[in-house]
């Protein structure tokens, strides 16, 4: 959650959008950083993520137990994806394992820039009950978000929407609403389900449909908003009364007083997710790396420490109730929302994008 900003604007803009940047931006790349100094070899493995606070997460419950258990320091980067396409594709990464969301490991894939992932060096995907959407073969799955409804406790009299029926209803919950701009995936499932389409017959979307659902509260939606953080910020001011928000955006915002709260039903879950580049200086690292992140136990203690779920389902034997109820992946929240359909985006993003920048403009 909160580090998709980048990468959902070039998946929606194709990856002819990411090639045109990438020779530009790879001399950027190449003075970010230099590689290990002379000598350290397999010592050392360099791992791009979204850094930030999630970054901060994994250095606590991955990287340093990785180092103490195995010797090997973790250096890690933050290039946006044209200049790791571009070093890749240079034959230079500067970078030996990916930590990105799954759509763009499948882009990745499909540019043909990322290594088959060896699934008989991953000893702990075998028999650990992750989503066989989540196996693909140059990208592994390690963690789950998802999209909901959130809304403000004191706007409707003690009521509280509790779908995207709800949310759509202006007479029952009257008020202005807030969607996601262009910082991800347009929310097209919300207003589907809205309309009644059930979970499990949600794609192929109906596109026609779900652009004819959006215009009936096209009138009162105040804001399409563009980062992570600015739902809640709208909600707790009052500019919005509900609004689509990344779950674990508004948790910090509730236990800081807020009168807001979240609702589960129909939630739309993404992942994140570990590949290796072509051209990585450390491949036997990558594995060893990746192999002890999906361990359920260092699942359990990333997801204590940052609000995003974990993919083995073991990992919830190691966590309390309290700190479940507010993951992405738990087992009531698996029943009562839905996984983005990666695929059917990636053929359809083009059509769909110029829709909704049509729809975006004639809403401002």
């Amino acid at each position: 959650m909160g580090h998709v900003a980048f990468n959902r604007r070039a998946f929606l803009t194709g990856v002819g959008g990411i090639a045109a940047g990438a020779a530009a931006a790879s001399l950027t790349a190449c003075e970010t950083r230099t590689g290990p100094p002379a000598g350290e070899g397999s010592k050392v493995l360099i791992v791009r993520n979204f850094g930030g606070s999630y970054g901060e997460a994994n250095r606590k419950a991955v990287y340093d137990p990785f180092t103490r258990e195995t010797g090997i320091r973790i250096r890690t980067v933050n290039f946006e994806h044209v200049q790791m396409l571009a070093q890749i594709k240079e034959g230079r990464p500067q970078f030996d394992v990916m930590d990105l969301d799954m759509s763009n490991l499948l882009l990745f894939e499909h540019e043909g820039v990322s290594e088959p992932l060896d699934y008989g060096r991953l000893k702990n995907v075998r028999n650990a009950g992750i989503a066989r959407s989540l196996l693909t073969p140059n990208g592994v799955g390690k963690s789950y978000w998802a999209s909901v409804l959130a809304y403000r406790t004191d706007a409707f009299g003690g009521r509280k929407p509790e779908s995207w029926a709800d949310f759509w209803s202006l007479g029952g919950f009257p008020g202005t609403r807030a969607l996601q701009g262009e910082v991800d995936f347009p929310e097209l499932e919300f207003a589907l389900l809205a309309d009644g389409v059930p979970l499990d017959g949600l794609y192929p979307l109906d596109v026609d449909r779900a652009f004819k659902v959006l215009d009936e509260i096209r009138n009162s939606v105040g804001a399409l908003w563009e980062y992570g953080a600015e739902p809640g910020e709208l909600l707790s001011r009052g500019s919005v009364v509900t609004s689509s928000i990344w779950a674990g955006r508004l948790q910090t915002v509730i236990e800081g007083g807020s009168p807001l709260a979240y609702e589960w039903n129909g939630a739309r879950r993404q992942s994140n997710g570990f590949g290796i580049p072509k051209g990585s200086a450390n491949p036997d690292g990558a594995y060893r790396l990746i192999d002890f992140a999906l361990r359920p136990e260092i699942q359990a203690h990333m997801a204590r420490l940052y609000p995003d779920g974990p993919v083995v389902p073991a990992a919830y034997g190691h966590l309390t109730e309290a700190t479940a109820v507010n993951l992405a992946s738990t087992p009531g929240h698996l029943l009562s929302g839905f996984d983005l359909d990666i695929e059917w985006w990636l053929q359809n993003r083009d059509s769909v994008a110029r829709r909704w920048q049509r729809w975006a403009r004639t809403h401002d």
